[in-house]
């Protein structure tokens, strides 16, 4: 699957963001790695459905006029790249993937998510606290 959308004309504001273009391709790294597993796993339509939904809530959150709800959107991207993780995590605890396949997805997720907290951040009023260490 091509993820060279470098030479694509752009027609939509989401298309330009960075968190976007890097949903589609951690979107395209899951096909090509749901391609080697069974269907049969339910796991496998959730990873399809939960990476599938990170850039869609990113195109429908810009779209979005008022802060909170871009915000609504963002953080159902980010819910959804959590999930795709967690999805990665069960296919590597069930040996249906090595840890070493699913590395070059967990690393697209993580900056992802650290794209999408930003974008929440800069568009809503809410307290943080500084990330710590949990254990």
């Amino acid at each position: 699957m091509d993820t060279n959308h470098a030479n694509r004309k752009i027609y939509f504001d989401h298309e330009k963001l960075r968190v976007y273009q890097e949903s589609l391709k951690f979107v395209s790294w899951t096909h090509d790695l749901m391609q080697k597993i069974n269907k049969k796993y339910s796991v496998v339509g959730q990873l399809d459905r939960a990476s599938t939904s990170i850039p869609l809530n990113i195109a429908e959150g810009n779209g979005k006029f008022g802060g909170l709800d871009r915000c609504r959107f963002f953080d159902i991207a980010r819910g959804s790249a959590l999930e795709s993780e967690s999805c990665l995590d069960v296919l590597e605890v069930r040996h249906l993937v090595a840890s070493t396949e699913i590395e070059p997805g967990k690393e697209m997720l993580h900056a992802i998510v650290s794209m999408l907290v930003g974008l929440i951040k800069s568009n809503s009023d809410r307290v943080y606290e500084e990330s710590g260490k949990y254990e």
